[in-house]
């Protein structure tokens, strides 16, 4: 059996009704959340097609930054390592490391969530 049609199909189908049947026809209160519906939907879409490849760079560079942790660590225990780090004062990579880590962390957040963001 094939997947077919894929999540991702599936969801810019659902999509694309609410945008061109219910969107385009509906008012006031129903016109707003359809307006939400669609841009949840595409949300989901961009985490399915963006997500994976950004958690593994996520975990990479976590894995990079945090010398001597084990690489069977989860991304949120390896993010709230981080966290305990440079609280404690513990962290020893360079600033210039850290930042580029949480500006790359943040760049692929935002093309999940919102890319317009990335455009300003």
């Amino acid at each position: 059996m094939q997947d077919v049609p894929s999540a991702a199909e599936l969801i810019e189908a659902v999509r694309e009704f609410l945008e061109n049947d219910v969107h385009a026809t509906a008012e006031g209160r129903t016109k707003f959340h359809a307006r939400v519906a669609m841009n949840v939907l595409g949300i989901v879409q961009r985490e399915l097609e963006l997500g994976p490849a950004a958690d593994a760079a996520e975990r990479e560079r976590l894995l990079d930054l945090l010398a001597g942790t084990g690489p069977e660590s989860t991304l949120g225990e390896l993010n709230a390592e981080l966290a305990r780090r440079i609280r404690s004062g513990s962290f020893t990579g360079t600033r210039e490391a850290l930042i580029a880590h949480l500006r790359e962390t943040i760049r692929d957040k935002l093309a999940i969530a919102n890319p317009r963001y990335l455009t300003r």
